[in-house]
Formats: structure tokens, sequence, C-alpha cells
């Protein structure tokens, strides 16, 4: 039987995951409003959106986003044959290639912007622009907790 102290721990990440799980659903919701106008789909916007600052390889994607490789693979290869985007060589890995967007792909994301700048404003005038600032804060340095723990064993230990 756990302490309180436990139940009380395992009551907050309960409460912050089914939170963090909502706040995804609708940011996912969001992302596909501001986006379908661009024909752009959210996750294609979030992959562009990746390397418009400077081309990455895929598993580099992947990384910042935390998301599997091969669902960025899926986006890239798609954001490709429809122009948005192409490969370059990289000169640190013969194999893994540079995404980069291209002009119909920035195009599109620039697109996304005046809609993106209002929903920054409306939720900057619901929260203030101080909580909306620790609210940003605070779930950075929840994903910068969670990055750092120790995966869970996902074998049992041998006898």
């Amino acid at each position: 039987m756990g302490t309180a102290r436990d139940d009380a721990a395992q009551d907050l990440l309960s409460r912050t995951a089914l939170a963090v799980f909502r706040l995804n659903g609708q940011f996912l919701s969001a992302a596909e409003e501001l986006a379908a106008p661009a024909g752009l789909t959210a996750a294609w916007w979030q992959v562009l959106g990746a390397v418009l600052r400077e081309p990455l390889p895929v598993a580099g994607i992947a990384r910042a986003m935390g998301i599997t490789r091969q669902s960025v693979q899926r986006v890239a290869n798609l954001l490709v044959r429809r122009g948005l985007a192409e490969y370059a060589p990289n000169p640190a890995h013969r194999r893994a290639k540079l995404l980069r967007p291209t002009e119909a792909g920035r195009t599109a994301v620039a697109e996304i912007e005046p809609g993106h700048a209002e929903l920054a404003a409306r939720l900057q005038a619901a929260l203030g622009t101080e909580e909306f600032l620790r609210t940003t804060q605070a779930l950075e340095r929840l994903s910068e907790a969670l990055t750092k723990l120790d995966p869970p064993a996902t074998e049992p230990p041998r006898p």
C-alpha cells in the first residue's frame, strides 16, 4: 500500500497526463484548422516548421519533436512528392539526407502566419502575458524532466 505522499504524486501525474493529452488534442485541432487553408495538415506544418530555419535529417526532426522517425519519414516523403520540401545532401552523413522546404513549402507556411498570430494574441489576452510565459516555462520544464528520467524497465528482471 502506498503512502499518502505516493498517492498524491500519482494523482498529480494522472491529472498532468490527462491535461496534457487534452491539450494535445486541442492543439492538434487548432493546428488542423490553421493549416487547412494553406493546403497543409497539422503534421505537414509541424515537419515543415522544424526545417524552416535550417535543413535537418529526418532523425533530427523526430528527436526535436519527440515523435518516431518513421512517422516523420512518411510525412517528409509526402512533402517531397507534393513539392513542398526537398532532400539535400548532408555533408555530415552521406545516407541521412537533409530535409528543407521549397519555396512552395515556405509560402504555404507563411499563409498560416496570420491565423497563428491571431490565436497567439487571443491566448495571451485570455491568460495574460505573465501567465502565458509561466505556462510555457512549466511545460518546457516538465518535458525536460521527463527526458532526464531513466526509462522504466521493459523486461522483467532475470532470476
